[in-house]
């Protein structure tokens, strides 16, 4: 089942307890960002702090005993895109209450090489995110199978990363 429009949004508006991303791109095209990403590499900065639809849901969700979390794997230097994210989403989000950690990879075999981006909500429904080689989006697919899989892939990752402040703090 592929994911859009108000379907995809009732993931996050309707679980009850936890969202969960793993990303593992250095780069995402987002057209939406385009303008900010620009912006960015031509030197402006995000002092903020943002508050946005994301930001607001992290608070509604932490209000109600609920969290929203990712991982995302790295290598060293950072591309771009990633410089801009953690600049302008990750640096605003993290203090909020989103639990962002980073798993850094350039010096170390990758643990989850082979897996990719997806969703996870209430620990039971996966979201696969698919993506062309430029990081464009193509497309979400609701998946079937057994999560249990997803859920090791989590416990992977969260076990091997740091959280996001305190790795832009090295």
């Amino acid at each position: 089942m592929l994911l859009a429009g108000e379907a995809w949004q009732a993931q996050f508006r309707d679980f009850r307890k936890e969202a969960w991303r793993l990303e593992t791109r250095p780069v995402y095209r987002v057209p939406q960002e385009a303008d900010e990403l620009a912006r960015f590499l031509a030197g402006e900065r995000f002092p903020g702090p943002y508050e946005d639809d994301w930001t607001a849901l992290i608070r509604k969700h932490k209000e109600t005993g609920g969290t929203i979390g990712r991982v995302h794997i790295v290598s060293r230097p950072l591309s771009d895109y990633l410089r801009f994210e953690f600049e302008r989403y990750y640096r605003h989000q993290a203090p909020v209450g989103e639990d962002i950690r980073i798993l850094d990879v350039t010096d170390r075999e990758n643990p989850l090489a082979d897996i990719d981006d997806f969703w996870m909500f209430d620990r039971s429904t996966i979201v696969l995110m698919k993506y062309e080689a430029d990081g464009t989006q193509t497309e979400r697919e609701l998946y079937e199978g057994d999560p249990a899989p997803f859920l090791e892939y989590q416990r992977i990752a969260l076990a091997e990363s740091v959280p996001f402040l305190e790795y832009v703090a090295e």
